[in-house]
């Protein structure tokens, strides 16, 4: 089979049946990836050292003799694993550029006879895929509310209802403050948020409206990529108005399960903005398993902070006041709302 016949561009790739695989090396796919692939590396980290020093020193010929010498032992356990993925469909192969790696590894498939596509220009298509994919115009409404609004259990309810949510937290794996990171895993890199996102966008209907919940530019570590950014900046914004003691009662339950060790290092990596005194009633509260006083201190920071940024962008449509309302019911009401 012709490579020229197998090789497709990215959008062809993607829509595409079939086991996506990446065949670089274990940290470029930890580094970033087509959500969903498989990682089969042609080389590991130290062995794409090797082949690229020699390259630079020696050329492409010396390489690509090296390169034989590492994979040749390998070729049977390889074909096993692409004969086993190959009988879920097409097997989509990339590399970083489309080139030697996933040319090698579709020559193996072909050579067994399997089904298969190469990405045009490789991850790096995919990437500039990406950038393109986040930075489409959208219809987004955004979700605002001050900490302890039950924001994302209202997203999750908006996606019950068949609405189009993206939910950046979860992208992130980060909730977004100080916090933020408590009971959770560690965060994906920029790249993979970045991949991630544009794979919840790639789909929605564009005449219909994305809701997205109000955050600053950052969840934790992850940047939101500036074509998603500027289009949130400008977006329409539905606050929801929840009473303190109840935001005070969900924060407690969402935190107050959380080794104490945990929330103290949270605590004191405020204590620039929430002042010596404060911190330190704080702290005191956390060390008494007072938790909900601890959040009543540091919802006054968080919530003169919330006011603050809500002077820097629009005004928002409307506020939605949601006492004793769960989530379900606040998710009706906004469908309510954006449907007149």
């Amino acid at each position: 089979m012709d490579r020229m016949d197998v090789t497709r561009p990215v959008e062809s790739f993607l829509q595409g049946p079939g086991v996506i695989v990446d065949v670089r090396s274990p940290s470029e796919h930890r580094q970033g990836h087509i959500p969903g692939a498989v990682n089969l590396p042609l080389f590991d980290d130290e062995e794409r050292a090797q082949v690229g020093t020699v390259y630079r020193q020696d050329g492409r010929t010396a390489a690509v003799r090296l390169g034989l010498a590492l994979t040749g032992p390998r070729l049977a356990t390889w074909g096993d694993r692409l004969t086993q993925l190959g009988a879920e469909g097409p097997l989509r192969l990339y590399c970083w550029r489309g080139g030697l790696r996933s040319g090698s590894v579709a020559w193996l498939a072909g050579t067994l006879g399997l089904e298969h596509h190469l990405l045009a220009g490789g991850y790096k298509s995919f990437r500039r895929w990406v950038l393109e994919e986040v930075a489409r115009p959208r219809r987004l409404t955004l979700l605002g509310g001050s900490t302890g609004s039950g924001k994302t259990e209202v997203l999750q309810a908006l996606r019950l209802r068949g609405a189009q949510v993206i939910d950046l937290e979860a992208l992130a794996n980060h909730r977004g403050s100080s916090f933020g990171g408590l009971g959770l895993g560690p965060q994906p890199s920029g790249e993979a948020f970045e991949n991630a996102l544009a794979w919840g966008l790639r789909g929605l209907d564009p005449s219909r409206p994305v809701w997205v919940e109000a955050e600053s530019a950052q969840v934790g570590r992850c940047r939101i990529p500036g074509g998603f950014w500027s289009q949130m900046k400008t977006a329409p914004l539905l606050l929801l108005d929840r009473p303190l003691e109840e935001r005070v009662a969900a924060l407690t339950g969402l935190y107050g399960v959380q080794a104490p060790a945990l929330l103290l290092e949270a605590t004191q990596r405020l204590e620039r903005r929430l002042g010596p005194q404060r911190t330190a009633a704080a702290i005191a509260h956390i060390n008494a398993g007072t938790m909900d006083e601890a959040c009543r201190i540091l919802l006054d920071y968080y919530d003169r902070t919330y006011d603050h940024e809500l002077t820097r962008r629009p005004p928002p449509l409307g506020r939605l006041p949601v006492a004793g309302l769960d989530a379900a019911a606040v998710a009706e009401r906004l469908i309510g709302l954006t449907a007149t």
